[in-house]
């Protein structure tokens, strides 16, 4: 998919795809540093129907949550012919009970038998992740296992 990029003189820089169904998505990066989230109109690829002011934070954060299913249909497909393996993606949030939190103290590989085996922050992936890597707000935890192994790190995750 191709990535267009429109300078904006005294502005910044605009960077959209043009979805299959002809929608222009994108961003515009304020020199400022400020970033907003655009959908064109269909009729008028120049004219903004809405506009999302973002953080930086706010950006990185859409950016891995819109990058995870991709890592996780890779991750999928790879498993396909391994019967009873799957994967899934489980956000940390700010009231997640490890938010702030070493990923070897929730003891995920042991308390469920599924193995954490990617974090994604702020649009990037963090293979491999260790038991001294901090889970923060924002990331998306791409874990392994069996379905019954998933449905309790699920638990484990959301309830401690």
């Amino acid at each position: 998919m191709d990535v267009e990029e429109t300078p904006l003189p005294g502005i910044g820089l605009r960077r959209e795809i043009v979805l299959d169904n002809g929608r222009r998505v994108g961003i515009v990066i304020h020199r400022d540093g400020q970033t907003e989230l655009i959908i064109s109109r269909l009729d008028d690829p120049d004219a903004c129907l809405a506009s999302v002011p973002m953080s930086v934070e706010e950006a990185a954060t859409l950016g891995g949550l819109l990058g995870g299913p991709k890592l996780v249909a890779q991750l999928s497909e790879e498993h396909s012919e391994l019967p009873g393996v799957s994967t899934r993606q489980f956000p940390v949030t700010e009231g997640s009970p490890f938010s702030g939190h070493a990923l070897g103290e929730a003891r995920i590989r042991t308390r469920s038998g599924a193995s954490v085996v990617a974090i994604v922050r702020e649009g990037q992936v963090m293979p491999s992740p260790a038991p001294s890597d901090t889970m923060k707000p924002g990331d998306l935890l791409i874990v392994v296992g069996t379905p019954d192994g998933l449905d309790a790190a699920a638990k484990i995750l959301h309830g401690g």
